[in-house]
């Protein structure tokens, strides 16, 4: 394990343990999550070494990954999916910007796929070789392993994504430098990441299923978010809801929590949850950041 002895987005060397948190997806180890005294911003701490951290991604459950269409919850996700392809290509679309997209942990590529059926430039990053190498047999597309992006060419995309990716990421500033170099000065670059300051977050608590330790090594909040895209020169420009997220994620919460599967119970409390953020503090299970460039 990897102990981390400094704030990873303001350096402050003092953190109280904010929640201990088990990983209910697949090794049932206990993981606790940190919170700096400074900045608030929470992470996993300890977390995996760099060389083991990809032992928690391998299962067939791990659906970003494999696509298997196995069990309730699979297909639930899987058909989010398909909508969401088009929700997301119309989100984009409508920013007016160019026709070039990378998208970093693509998966096994089907947004990058509907991308590339409409006629824009795809290219891919993403780290898991089995996922990469079925975007390539299935789509024929540009993906590459997660060392490429130094590869691309200064000022290469109008539109840089990474949905449900930042929270994987082990070194938050290096990759957003490395974006804000490849990324047009006009771009866009849009993240979407789990909210921690939403209605199912603290009613689940530890059974969160979007805490997801020790896969998700940061757990993002509006202020930490802002935070960490200012100081690599990125002003966020729209904060949008992903409100299907919450249905998902609150099905896989109550699994955690009972032990047992219940889909009512979830879709009622990702409702609760919507309607809670709808009507109160905009406080959504799932946030999309759209992003500008801080050009001088």
């Amino acid at each position: 394990m990897e102990e981390l002895t400094f704030c990873p987005l303001c350096k402050y060397d003092h953190f109280e343990v904010f929640l201990p948190v088990e990983d209910h997806f697949l090794s049932h180890e206990q993981f606790k999550i940190d919170q700096c005294q400074h900045c608030g911003f929470l992470f996993t701490n300890p977390r995996p070494a760099e060389n083991h951290l990809s032992d928690y991604y391998i299962s067939e459950n791990y659906i970003s990954h494999s696509g298997i269409k196995k069990g309730l919850i699979n297909k639930i996700y899987l058909f989010a999916r398909s909508y969401r392809l088009v929700w997301k290509f119309n989100l984009i679309a409508r920013l007016k910007t160019g026709r070039s997209i990378l998208d970093i942990g693509c998966g096994t590529g089907e947004l990058l796929n509907y991308f590339k059926l409409h006629q824009w430039e795809t290219a891919g990053i993403e780290p898991n070789d089995r996922a990469r190498a079925f975007a390539l047999s299935s789509y024929g597309l540009d993906v590459k392993d997660k060392f490429a992006i130094a590869q691309f060419n200064t000022a290469s995309f109008d539109v840089v994504t990474l949905w449900h990716v930042l929270e994987h990421v082990k070194d938050l500033d290096t990759r957003l430098q490395q974006i804000n170099r490849i990324l047009k000065d006009d771009g866009y670059l849009i993240i979407a990441v789990p909210n921690v300051n939403s209605f199912d977050a603290k009613s689940y608590g530890a059974f969160w299923a979007a805490y997801d330790v020790p896969r998700h090594l940061y757990h993002f909040t509006r202020k930490t978010m802002n935070w960490l895209l200012n100081q690599n020169g990125f002003t966020v420009h729209t904060v949008l809801p992903m409100c299907l997220d919450t249905y998902y994620i609150c099905i896989l919460s109550e699994k955690y929590k009972t032990g047992e599967s219940s889909f009512l119970k979830g879709l009622l409390h990702g409702a609760q949850s919507n309607v809670h953020a709808w009507f109160g503090d905009r406080e959504y299970s799932s946030l999309i950041y759209i992003v500008k460039k801080n050009n001088k």
